[in-house]
């Protein structure tokens, strides 16, 4: 099903208690990271978005009860000089995670068909064939036990401007935006162009993209974690370690533990 960015621009307010959403989902994906801990099992959760759309903020509460030790945020900027010498997923295949490991990526490889296509930081027949490759890639990934879950974070130009203007005004919060972001808002309507082929090509069965309208803050968090959560629940299995009888009769033996009926 194409994806139109306008269908997600209504910005409804949360309906519901958002605390206890929150801590309900957030408690899921905490059981999810042991199921992929004590099942070896990997996924990678990729965040597309505009800038200041609350990638980091549903990073941020998507990862509050997880085990650090089991789970890795990539912020992905511009490549380095190493890494413009190889090809451009190069840098991405160094950070795919292992067996039991979450890797979460706040932007990623599609910076190939987005803002190198719009900046000319890449050559027409470069990203061009950057779909064929990003398909390739998520299908390798996808084929060895890896799942992709892809979400963009949409928000229209008046909620960017209102969170720019936030972010100006806070003393704590002025690091976030810079010169670039105004840039990038000068060429939404080139970006709107690339987000619209990208979704097209990009949109597979075995990594289909979501998008989220977060221009409601609460409302969009909550979607796109329950999305999260929704999608790795389907990668693996969702039963908690049976207790080790071994465990079980060193504990006894150490402080007289009886299990709980």
């Amino acid at each position: 099903m194409a994806i139109h960015l306008s269908d997600y621009e209504k910005g409804a307010d949360f309906d519901g208690d958002y605390a206890k959403a929150l801590h309900k989902v957030q408690q899921r994906l905490e059981h999810i990271q042991t199921a992929h801990i004590v099942h070896r099992r990997r996924s990678v959760v990729m965040l597309e978005g505009w800038d200041a759309a609350g990638k980091g903020g549903i990073i941020k509460r998507m990862t509050a009860m997880m085990d650090p030790r089991f789970y890795h945020v990539w912020s992905i900027g511009a490549p380095s000089e190493e890494e413009r010498g190889h090809h451009f997923l190069w840098r991405f295949w160094t950070r795919l995670p292992a067996d039991r490991q979450i890797a979460v990526f706040d932007r990623s490889w599609y910076g190939r068909v987005l803002v190198e296509r719009v900046e000319g930081f890449a050559s027409e027949k470069d990203w061009k064939r950057g779909y064929d490759e990003i398909n390739e890639f998520e299908a390798q990934q996808v084929d060895s036990g890896t799942a992709i879950i892809k979400l963009f974070i949409h928000i229209t130009q008046k909620t960017q401007d209102k969170q720019f203007a936030e972010r100006l005004d806070d003393p704590w919060k002025r690091w976030k935006t810079g010169a670039e972001d105004y840039r990038n808002r000068a060429r939404r309507k080139d970006y709107k162009e690339a987000l619209k082929e990208m979704f097209h090509r990009t949109d597979t069965r075995w990594a289909p993209w979501t998008a989220i309208d977060c221009n409601d803050r609460k409302a969009g968090r909550i979607a796109a974690l329950t999305t999260i959560a929704d999608a790795l629940e389907q990668h693996v299995p969702m039963k908690a370690p049976e207790v080790d009888a071994e465990v079980v009769k060193l504990a006894k033996d150490a402080f007289g533990y009886e299990p709980k009926d």
